[in-house]
């Protein structure tokens, strides 16, 4: 049974459906069962009525004649125009009919000013009532009137159920804002040294990395209130509202302090300011921006209130804001590394029934470069593929399963395809993988599959290392895009032909080329000299040329003798191998999906060629030739 309550009405609603039910009960229903009916006639049948001794009774007003009959009592009125009849009410004494005449009353003082005055300001109070509330609910707000009233939501003490043993990966960062906590807890002992606390600190990092939920957990620390609120919520389209929800935010804060004032999103008010002479910047914006930075100013830390703020895009912030006696202390929340990885990982499953049999270590070498959050998507992934399969735990192929959802999708099953791309597709995979295991410095092959994924990849060659580097050596680079090429020239070699389907591995052959050119300094021709900067590094890492179009002409002539140079060395390798080559792919295309043991296993075994596969591929090169 559904016990679920609807949102609770206001007041108001009930006053106007009253006054609708009124309007339409008078207007319609009344009038249907209770007044008579009205029947227009002619003056000369009124008169005719009259002789004949229909009428019971008559009366009459200053513009029309009201006539109720003898038969039909009060259920018909009979109405006429009144005309200038002299002989009228000769006529009606007559016949002996009972007449009236009435004489308009003068309407009260009182009533006209009501009704004149009083009555349509309060119908347009009213109105702008109904109004206020539309727009208040449309623009997020609570109250239609306190446009100025801060948006944040605070949390009391009890309402905070995170603290640092819930965020992991994340030990520098907690190690910084363990500081605020002792200040908010004993703020004498640094008031009697002499010491200010910083008045806020600005947590910087990729999308995903915890910044949100180390604030909360800091706030669950210190035990006091927390106010949250989004940087696009003190930007409204009235002037001069942010500003007003900046001072009220501020003055909330001081009335619960010691409290906790995070601020996530910073950079939609915190942007740089144009500088004077443009035209078109955001006032609103500004107007918003200048009040922080005046409150920032204005409060005293050592009352206890600290402010925190989260931003992904820290080089677009106004220089004014993270000046000290502001934003003193930048906390970087960067991508978790191997440890911290695998202590999210366990983490997020607390509360997941898993097998005793679980590699957290081996997941998180698999998950490089992953943020907290797509961990822990990851390990709903795979809880969801136990319970799709019938199983009441978790066990390792499900979290190996959903890291593949998490990076490439999920498998396309139904998906035809014919043989021959298939094959193709078999040996473009190979020859990544067998190019990566002969070279040194590469990462080990841990899996290889040829079934289509729905990010629209056909196939991939997982890689994990064995341990996790901070440094990419030249040699570690050109390795890279040799294996990226792999794919490539195993078409080229086997099919004497190539296809679409390394249009992904081109693109990040040229982006990893051209970074060691104009970003690594691995290049004799340009030596240590920067050609670009990275803009946005949390998000997307874009970036800007810095040279002139000469110079990006050679850069161009660079990138490209260094793709070329990878590409001719995974030519060689695989020449070198061929045998190998239609080995593993036949296998491939029989499993479909094979492990790197497996790999291995077949590449460090003695050849058995399957000669049906050969001619099968001798064969496709002639159709190619032809």
């Amino acid at each position: 049974m559904n016990n679920k309550k609807g949102p609770k009405r206001s007041l108001m609603f009930y006053y106007v459906a009253a006054i609708l039910m009124i309007i339409v009960f008078n207007s319609f229903i009344a009038p249907m069962f209770f007044s008579p009916q009205v029947k227009e006639i002619s003056y000369g049948n009124f008169l005719q009525m009259v002789d004949e001794g229909q009428a019971a009774k008559i009366e009459i007003t200053e513009n029309k004649i009201a006539l109720v009959g003898k038969d039909d009592g009060d259920k018909i009125i009979y109405v006429t125009g009144r005309v200038e009849d002299p002989e009228l009410v000769n006529r009606l004494v007559r016949n002996k009919v009972e007449f009236s005449q009435v004489i308009p009353k003068e309407p009260s003082p009182i009533v006209n000013f009501f009704t004149n005055w009083v009555l349509p300001i309060f119908i347009f109070f009213a109105l702008g009532q109904l109004f206020m509330r539309y727009m208040s609910k449309r623009m997020g707000g609570g109250n239609a009137m306190s446009f100025g009233k801060s948006n944040a939501k605070v949390y009391a003490e009890a309402q905070i159920d995170k603290s640092f043993a819930d965020v992991a990966g994340q030990d520098e960062a907690k190690e910084a804002l363990k500081e605020l906590v002792d200040f908010l807890h004993k703020p004498e002992k640094y008031k009697e040294i002499g010491a200010k606390m910083p008045k806020g600190a600005l947590l910087v990092g990729p999308p995903g990395t915890g910044k949100t939920l180390l604030a909360k957990a800091l706030a669950g620390e210190a035990k006091v209130p927390f106010f949250s609120i989004s940087g696009s919520e003190f930007v409204e389209m009235f002037v001069g509202m942010g500003a007003a929800r900046v001072r009220d935010l501020f003055k909330q804060a001081q009335e619960k302090a010691p409290c906790i004032v995070f601020i996530d999103e910073i950079d939609a008010i915190g942007q740089k300011r144009n500088s004077g002479g443009q035209i078109g910047g955001n006032d609103e914006r500004e107007q918003t921006l200048n009040q922080l930075l005046s409150e920032m100013d204005g409060f005293d830390s050592s009352k206890g209130v600290v402010i925190l703020a989260a931003t992904n895009r820290p080089e677009t912030l106004d220089k004014a804001l993270l000046r000290p006696g502001r934003f003193d202390r930048r906390v970087p929340v960067e991508l978790p590394d191997l440890k911290g990885r695998e202590e999210i990982l366990k983490v997020h499953s607390k509360d997941v029934k898993m097998t005793d049999e679980i590699d957290f270590n081996a997941i998180a070498r698999a998950t490089s470069g992953a943020s907290g959050a797509e961990l822990a998507n990851i390990i709903n992934e795979a809880a969801l593929r136990a319970v799709k399969l019938g199983r009441t735990l978790v066990i390792q192929s499900d979290l190996e399963e959903s890291v593949e959802v998490v990076i490439a999708g999920y498998q396309r099953k139904g998906a035809v395809i014919a043989p021959k791309e298939k094959k193709v597709i078999a040996y473009h995979e190979i020859g990544h993988a067998l190019v990566a295991a002969k070279q040194s410095n590469s990462a080990p092959v841990h899996k290889i599959t040829i079934i289509p994924r729905t990010s629209g990849a056909l196939g991939y060659t997982m890689q994990v290392a064995e341990e996790e580097t901070v440094l990419l050596t030249k040699e570690e680079a050109f390795n890279k895009i040799t294996t990226i090429t792999g794919g490539r020239s195993a078409e080229e070699v086997i099919f004497n032909s190539i296809t679409s389907g390394a249009s992904n591995d081109i693109e990040q052959a040229t982006r990893m080329a051209r970074a060691m050119v104009t970003r690594l300094g691995m290049s004799k021709e340009f030596d240590m000299m920067a050609l670009e900067t990275l803009n946005n590094p949390y998000l997307g890492g874009d970036t800007s040329i810095l040279c002139s179009a000469e110079t990006a002409a050679k850069i161009d002539v660079e990138v490209l003798a260094i793709i070329k140079a990878a590409h001719a060395k995974a030519r060689r390798i695989l020449e070198e191998n061929t045998d190998k080559l239609h080995e593993l792919a036949a296998f491939l295309l029989e499993k479909e999906t094979i492990t790197g043991v497996e790999f291995m296993e077949i590449l460090n075994a003695e050849p058995r060629v399957k000669e049906e596969l050969v001619a099968d591929v001798d064969a496709s090169n002639i159709e190619n030739n032809n």
